[in-house]
């Protein structure tokens, strides 16, 4: 079985240099990346477990012989190599379509956007990037509750599905000797940064004013609480 063993090693490897960029920081993006691989290397040792399970059966049966066992073995190296080269992750959404994707869907679409264009970026852009990521990531469970057609949804879709995608591609349009040339004042990589940061506290902002309702339950809850067992007055 060493060819098998050397087609998991080369396909590891493979993985272990995409997946590695260099800048020693575990991105957001490399962490799905590294579970990605995670998960497609369990289903190449489950493949080769059911095959070989299987091929031990049958030669109980019948003696497979050296053409069986090549047989085998090419069923293997077929299965490995299918498993490791299917693709993993699903596209990134094009940005028209985050203008018209369900709200409760809407932070994990356009995080994965976001993530296929952090590459193109300068590096303080790519760290918003993986901050903004976070902040959607805490803003989804606030948006499964809300209506899409109250205003708190319409105020998401615009900055989330509208204003951020549209703001990283009119950097994305400027050609590259021009990104850090200064013009009325600041170049556009700053202006990019600045954006970004913008973005990232307003939807921090987002997630605190959908969160108030539950803020102000918690503290309601806790001051009845305080009134009704404080001084170790406990219910019998």
């Amino acid at each position: 079985m060493s060819d098998v063993d050397d087609a998991i090693s080369a396909a590891r490897s493979s993985w272990a240099r995409i997946s590695d960029t260099g800048d020693g920081v575990p991105t957001r993006a490399r962490r799905r990346r590294t579970a990605s691989i995670a998960k497609r290397l369990t289903w190449i040792a489950g493949a080769i477990v059911a095959i070989l399970a299987v091929a031990m059966v049958w030669g109980m049966i019948v003696p497979l012989g050296i053409a069986g066992a090549m047989i085998v073995m090419a069923i293997l190296l077929a299965a490995v190599l299918l498993l490791s080269f299917i693709p993993g992750e699903r596209a990134a959404p094009p940005p028209e379509k985050l203008k018209t994707v369900d709200i409760r869907a809407l932070p994990a679409q356009t995080e994965r956007w976001l993530g296929a264009q952090r590459g193109a970026l300068p590096r303080p852009a790519q760290v918003l990037v993986d901050r903004i990521g976070e902040r959607l990531d805490t803003l989804s469970p606030q948006l499964a509750r809300i209506e899409p057609q109250t205003e708190e949804a319409f105020e998401v879709r615009r900055l989330v599905g509208e204003q951020l995608p549209a703001f990283v591609n009119d950097y994305a349009r400027v050609p590259d000797t021009l990104r850090t040339v200064e013009r009325n004042g600041r170049t556009p990589d700053a202006e990019l940064v600045a954006g970004l940061q913008l973005i990232e506290r307003e939807i921090a902002d987002m997630t605190a004013r959908l969160a108030q309702d539950d803020l102000d339950n918690l503290q309601t809850r806790g001051r009845f609480l305080e009134m009704k067992y404080k001084d170790g007055d406990e219910p019998r």
